[in-house]
């Protein structure tokens, strides 16, 4: 999908999202959503800079941002599924989310990341 495409979704997508979860009582306000061809170009500033990987999409909550990185989104479920995923990380607590790797845990046994996976099954809800 292009990047046009993904951000009219999220335009029409994430109020729904905001209006069903709510505030996070970490932050002061809903999260921004940033579009990105991927992670090396959002941290370069350089659109063409690539790299070995880049992960579908992020939530910073040092900035209460979620970058979404376009080329990765395959379809509007897709979309809507990586919202939700990083909205739940939004709603969870930025100490936890360090302590529990600190701890050991990693992608696939992190707590909060099994939270926000599961969460990815309401994608119905707002499609």
């Amino acid at each position: 999908m292009n990047r046009k495409e993904v951000h009219k979704i999220i335009k029409e997508v994430m109020p729904k999202i905001e209006k069903h979860y709510g505030f996070s009582k970490f932050q002061q306000t809903t999260p921004w959503v940033e579009v990105h061809h991927n992670i090396y170009a959002r941290y370069s500033g350089i659109e063409e800079a690539t790299g070995d990987e880049t992960p579908h999409a992020e939530f910073d909550a040092d900035d209460n941002t979620i970058y979404v990185y376009y080329p990765q989104m395959k379809s509007r479920r897709h979309i809507i599924e990586t919202l939700l995923h990083e909205y739940k990380h939004y709603l969870q607590s930025p100490l936890w989310m360090k302590r529990y790797r600190t701890m050991g845990y990693d992608y696939v046994t992190h707590p909060y990341e099994i939270q926000a996976l599961e969460e990815e099954k309401n994608w119905e809800i707002f499609a």
